[in-house]
C-alpha cells in the first residue's frame, strides 16, 4: 500500500512539473517578437542601345528574400540614387533577369538608373550606373540646318542646338502689327530685335517656328542647370551690348541672349525680356528674364500689352 501511495504521488508531481514546463514555454513564445521581413536581392546591368531620348536597362533580381517578388523594374533620374518615385518601369514579378525600355529622355543629359525590386518587405535597389544620351550638343548650329531665311522678309537666322530643342540664336525682328525699335531706332532693331505685344509675338516666328510655351523655357533652364545659373549660360559674354559687370556671363549654351529692354523705353543693355506663348490669366503671360547683376533666369508674368522680345524655337 505504501508503495501504490508513493507510485501516485510520484505521478502527481511528474503531471505539475510538466504542466508547469509547458506554461513557461508556451509563455516565451507569446513573448518574443515576430521576426521582420527581409527584401529582395537585385543588380542593375549596364545601360545600351543609348539614342537622344531612349536607352535599354534591366536587371537581375538574385533573391526574392522572405516573400514573393511583387514588382521590378529600373529608375532613372539626373540626380544620383534615382528611386521609384523617380521615373521607373515595371517589368514584371518574380526572380530572375528582366529588361527595361527607357523613353522621354533629354539629349546630350547625364542619367543615374538603378533597378530595384519589391515584396511584403520593402524595396531594395541595385548599384548605380549612368550614361549620357547622344546628340543635341549645345552650342553649335542646328544640324543640317545652320541658318534660316523668313521667307517674309528674306531676313536670315543663325540656329542653335540646346539639348533636345533648336532655337534661333538671334531675337526676330519681323516688322508686323504692334511692334516697335527701342526708342524707335531703326539701328535698335537690327541689333536687339524688335519689341512685340504678346498677341503680335504670337504670329512672330518663321513657318515651322514658335513662340516658346513656359514648359520648353524651363526645359531649356532645366537642361542649362537650372534657373538660379542659366542666364549666365545664356547671355552674351563681355559688355559690348550688356552693361558692366554682366555677371556670370559665359554663353557657354551659345543662345546669345542680348538685353533689348521693354517698349516703354527702359532697361537696354540691361535687361532681356523675352514672351513665352503661355498666358497665366486674361491680361498676363509667363515670361523670361535675364538681368545685367545676376546670373539667374527669372519667370515674371508681363501684361500682353508690354514689349517683350520674341525668340523662337523649332515645332
Amino acid at each position: 500500500m505504501k508503495t501504490k501511495g508513493l507510485l501516485s504521488v510520484l505521478t502527481l508531481l511528474t503531471i505539475l512539473i510538466m504542466f508547469l514546463f509547458t506554461l513557461t514555454t508556451c509563455k516565451k513564445t507569446e513573448e518574443e517578437p515576430p521576426t521582420n521581413g527581409t527584401a529582395p536581392t537585385v543588380t542593375t546591368v549596364s545601360i545600351t542601345n543609348i539614342t537622344e531620348t531612349t536607352a535599354t536597362g534591366g536587371g537581375n533580381v538574385t533573391a526574392q528574400g522572405s516573400s514573393s517578388v511583387t514588382a521590378r523594374g529600373i529608375c532613372w533620374s539626373t540626380s544620383s540614387n534615382p528611386t521609384a518615385s523617380d521615373s521607373h518601369t515595371t517589368d514584371g514579378s518574380g526572380t530572375g533577369s528582366f529588361t527595361s525600355n527607357i523613353t522621354g529622355l533629354t539629349a546630350n543629359t547625364p542619367y543615374y538608373v538603378r533597378a530595384y525590386a519589391a515584396n511584403s518587405a520593402g524595396t531594395s535597389y541595385g548599384g548605380q550606373v549612368s550614361f549620357t544620351t547622344t546628340g543635341g550638343s549645345s552650342g553649335e548650329p542646328c544640324p543640317g540646318m545652320p541658318t534660316i531665311t523668313d521667307s517674309r522678309d528674306g531676313q536670315v537666322y543663325p540656329t542653335v542646338q540646346i539639348g533636345g530643342q533648336c532655337w534661333l540664336q538671334k531675337n526676330m525682328n519681323y516688322s508686323t502689327g504692334n511692334s516697335w525699335c527701342y526708342d524707335n531706332d531703326t539701328s535698335n532693331c537690327n541689333t536687339y530685335g524688335r519689341l512685340y505685344d504678346w498677341q503680335t509675338a504670337l504670329g512672330a516666328c518663321p513657318s515651322g517656328w514658335h513662340l516658346p510655351s513656359d514648359a520648353e523655357w524651363t526645359a531649356l533652364t532645366t537642361f542649362l542647370g537650372g534657373e538660379s545659373v542659366a542666364g549666365g549660360k545664356m547671355k552674351e559674354a563681355g559688355t559690348t551690348h550688356w552693361a558692366s559687370p554682366n555677371t556670370g556671363a559665359t554663353n557657354s549654351s551659345g543662345f546669345t541672349a542680348l538685353p533689348g529692354g521693354n517698349r516703354f523705353g527702359s532697361g537696354l543693355t540691361f535687361t532681356a525680356l523675352f514672351w513665352s506663348s503661355t498666358e497665366l490669366s486674361s491680361s498676363y503671360v509667363w515670361g523670361r528674364s535675364l538681368y545685367y547683376k545676376f546670373e539667374s533666369v527669372d519667370r515674371p508674368s508681363g501684361h500682353k500689352s508690354i514689349g517683350f522680345s520674341a525668340r523662337c524655337v523649332q515645332d
